[in-house]
């Protein structure tokens, strides 16, 4: 089981994350250069935090991808997706099985 949206939204605002941008598909968080967003889609949480593609491989040293990569034309701060439509951005997706996991993930990640 992972832990769903407005969960994931609760961890980066207690890790220092601001949230600036709302859309009905995302939230999105932002600590310093750093951008972030939360799947409001992923009901079930699998997919619920998504970072930047040029984090992939220090990611990949915390947490393993749910899957490849998550589009959406809301993750206008990420780049464009290649294979997607024209208004198509696309980041990593992870989900986390507890608070404590994420927030470690967010500590090795981003401070």
């Amino acid at each position: 089981m992972y832990l769903r949206p407005d969960e994931v939204a609760r961890v980066l605002e207690n890790a220092g994350f601001e949230r600036d941008y709302i859309t009905q598909q995302c939230y999105g968080y932002r600590k310093g250069h750093h951008y972030v967003y939360v799947n409001r889609e992923a009901k079930m949480g699998r997919t619920a935090l998504v970072v930047h593609p040029s984090l992939r491989d220090k990611s990949s040293l915390f947490a393993a991808p749910t899957s490849p990569v998550r589009s959406s034309d809301s993750y206008r701060a990420f780049p464009a997706d290649p294979q997607g439509t024209p208004d198509s951005h696309y980041g990593i997706p992870h989900g986390f099985s507890s608070r404590a996991s994420l927030h470690h993930y967010l500590k090795k990640m981003f401070n």
